[in-house]
This record gives structure tokens, C-alpha cells and sequence, in this order.
């Protein structure tokens, strides 16, 4: 489902596309030990179950400080990365950013979301619970890295 960049501007959520990809890769390779590469983020954006919104900061579209991303096939949503540039934690834009991508999410009448996280990462754990996602599995050495667990969490809306 392909969104025009203005989509929900208002709100500060603005759809991501192709032109974006070197502000998600550089936020990315802030916030995660393992990044996504260039390939990978740009063959998902060629695919139509993939959408990535952004929140950008006061210089404007040249300033993403957070941004979301996700597969959806309804009647579902797999959240795939949420990243808040490491400048800009603890400040609200987290908790902002998931409540505009499940109000979008419920819009587009999915009716339940699913996450991965890793079992150590507990800001983001705490942030999920508080937007009602609960634990409902443990992905076993999930992460390549070091071989951490994954807890897999979910909601409905």
C-alpha cells in the first residue's frame, strides 16, 4: 500500500519511500547492531506489503529522527524496525511515533500486530506493554550477533 509523502503530515507521520533510503540506512546504522544493508531496505521498498513512515525533526524532511517499518497483509501487521536516533531517545517520540503507526494500522483495518525484540532490551519492552502488546513466545538465538533470544510480542487493535 503506497502512501503519499503528505499522508498524515499532520500528525507528524510521513509515508518513506525509495528517496529516503539514505536517512533510513544512516538511522539505522545509529540505532541497530545489526542494520539493515542498502539492498535489503531497498528491495523493501518495492514491495507492496511494506510501508515505512518517518518523524522528522524542525529542519524538515532532511531531518528524520524516528521511523517504523512494517510488513502488512491483512488482517495483520509484523512491525520490523522502530528506530529513534540515538540523540533524540527518551524525549516522547517513540511512544509517539507507535501510537500513529497503530492508529494507521487500525485505519487500514488490520486487526492485530506482531513485533520481535530482543529479550534484553527492555526500554523497548516496557514501551511495547504500554501500547497493550504482551509477550506471546520466545524465538530461541534469534539474533545473529551474539545469539540473544527474541521475545515475540502482539496485540490486537
Amino acid at each position: 500500500m503506497n502512501f503519499p509523502k503528505e499522508w498524515s503530515a499532520e500528525a507528524g507521520l510521513v509515508a518513506l519511500g525509495r528517496t529516503d533510503l539514505d536517512a533510513v540506512l544512516d538511522l539505522e546504522r545509529r540505532c541497530f547492531v545489526l542494520p539493515w544493508s542498502e539492498e535489503q531496505l531497498r528491495n523493501a521498498f518495492e514491495l507492496e506489503t511494506f510501508t515505512a513512515f518517518g518523524l522528522f525533526g524542525p529542519a524538515g524532511l532532511d531531518d528524520l529522527i524516528a521511523y517504523v517499518s512494517f510488513y502488512h497483509v491483512p488482517p495483520e501487521m509484523e512491525i520490523l524496525n522502530m528506530a529513534v536516533r540515538p540523540d533524540c531517545q527518551r524525549l516522547g517520540h517513540g511512544f509517539r511515533l507507535m501510537a500513529l503507526l497503530l492508529e494507521k494500522g487500525r485505519r487500514m483495518g488490520l486487526n492485530r500486530a506482531f513485533l520481535e525484540v530482543r529479550a534484553s532490551n527492555v526500554p523497548a519492552i516496557n514501551l511495547y506493554e504500554k501500547h497493550g502488546f504482551a509477550g506471546i513466545g520466545l524465538r530461541k538465538g534469534y539474533y545473529a550477533d551474539n545469539g540473544e533470544d527474541a521475545l515475540l510480542m502482539s496485540r490486537n487493535f
